[in-house]
């Protein structure tokens, strides 16, 4: 009977250490996990970043061209206008 009480506080012992090394396991998985969730997390933060600026900077060579198209436009005029005097003179 005690030998077998024995062997019983054994099995127990041994099947709470190896609980107890699989809590460890599962406890650095989820750390892991979390930390790979947390790069990820940035990456996406920087991809977010860099489309706005990229959008941003869009912008700017879009109001540049249209700005340089107008002046395009008013230097036609201005080149019109002056070869139309030459011709009269």
């Amino acid at each position: 009977m005690v030998s077998q009480l024995e062997e019983t506080s054994t099995t127990i012992a041994n099947a709470m250490e190896e609980q107890g090394t699989t809590t460890i396991e599962i406890s650095r998985n989820v750390q892991e996990a979390a930390s790979g969730t947390a790069e990820v997390s940035a990456s996406i933060a920087n991809v977010t970043q860099a489309s706005q600026e990229a959008g941003a900077a869009s912008g700017e060579v879009m109001t540049a061209a249209s700005e340089l198209s107008q002046q395009s436009e008013l230097m036609k005029t201005k080149v019109e206008e002056f070869l139309a005097q030459i011709r009269v003179a």
